[in-house]
């Protein structure tokens, strides 16, 4: 299934992309694409019900904004490096270990909504990445197998990233991840049943039309099982938690100098192969 939540920031209503390409209204079954939701299979298995026999009411699509598709998200982990052709154009070594570290659940915006660049931001960077969203309480987990049974689905992430803020002042890289923002989310959340392979994805990104970013998740470092799993060892994931699994190559930072920063009036579009699109355009914060 195809889920996402439409309307006004702070007021999306539950929908469904049905096979069609019709978007349906889900909010007579439940109150939102949430954690809850997630992890309720039963009603998950009423909205399946409802998508095939035909009964849900369609949405006029038309100007109706589209918010990210998980309501409520508890926190954002996300994983640095996690890409072959990534690392060697920044010129760090594959690191041993996932990177990881988190963003507020506040960055997340919808995939089409403004991000704005910092005051003072001479480096705002562009990341697009596949996300992995949460839809089983997930501790401590040993196998592969039961990393990809707590998923519930995945989705387009835009880690927006602002590399002075994050490499050149200092501290932990959570100052360049932060800003207001900087993680648009969706369209959709796409259940794990239609991904039967996270690792047989492509993603790209285009600035102002040109393609910067045409990588594949073939070339992750540390594969969607084996991130759960680890991440599931330092911290408690609950259902409607989002992980970040990094980026590929193309990004700003690994271009030759001068070095192609995000400014405000600049469109960015992104992309993962099964999971929606997105747009942005950029506005000065």
């Amino acid at each position: 299934m195809k889920l996402l939540r439409v309307g006004p920031p702070g007021a999306e209503c539950p929908a469904l992309l049905d096979q069609g390409g019709t978007l349906r209204d889900l909010s007579a079954l439940v109150d939102d694409i949430d954690g809850g939701l997630l992890a309720d299979a039963a009603a998950l298995d009423r909205i399946r019900a409802a998508a095939g026999a035909g009964v849900l009411p369609p949405l006029d699509a038309t100007g109706l904004r589209v918010g990210p598709p998980v309501g409520r998200i508890g926190k954002v982990v996300c994983i640095g490096l996690n890409y072959h052709g990534h690392a060697a154009e920044t010129g760090q070594a594959a690191p041993a270990e996932p990177v990881v570290f988190l963003k507020a659940a506040d960055t997340v915006v919808g995939p089409d909504d403004t991000v704005l660049v910092p005051r003072g931001s001479v480096k705002t960077d562009w990341e697009v990445e596949l996300a992995i969203v949460i839809g089983r309480t997930a501790r401590y987990l040993e196998t592969d197998e039961q990393a990809l049974a707590h998923v519930a689905g995945y989705a387009v992430a835009h880690d927006v990233s602002e590399r002075e803020f994050q490499i050149e002042r200092g501290g932990t890289w959570d100052k360049g991840k932060n800003c207001e923002t900087f993680n648009p989310l969706g369209p959709w959340l796409v259940t794990a049943d239609e991904v039967p392979d996270p690792q047989a994805l492509s993603l790209r990104l285009w600035v102002n039309g040109e393609l910067k970013q045409d990588g594949h998740t073939s070339d992750q470092i540390f594969p969607v099982a084996e991130v759960v799993r680890y991440v599931s060892r330092f911290m408690t994931l609950y259902p409607g938690d989002v992980i970040n699994t990094g980026t590929p190559a193309g990004v700003a930072m690994g271009q030759p100098e001068p070095k192609p920063y995000l400014r405000p009036g600049d469109v960015v579009e992104l992309e993962v192969e099964g999971l929606g699109r997105q747009r942005q355009e950029l506005k000065g914060a």
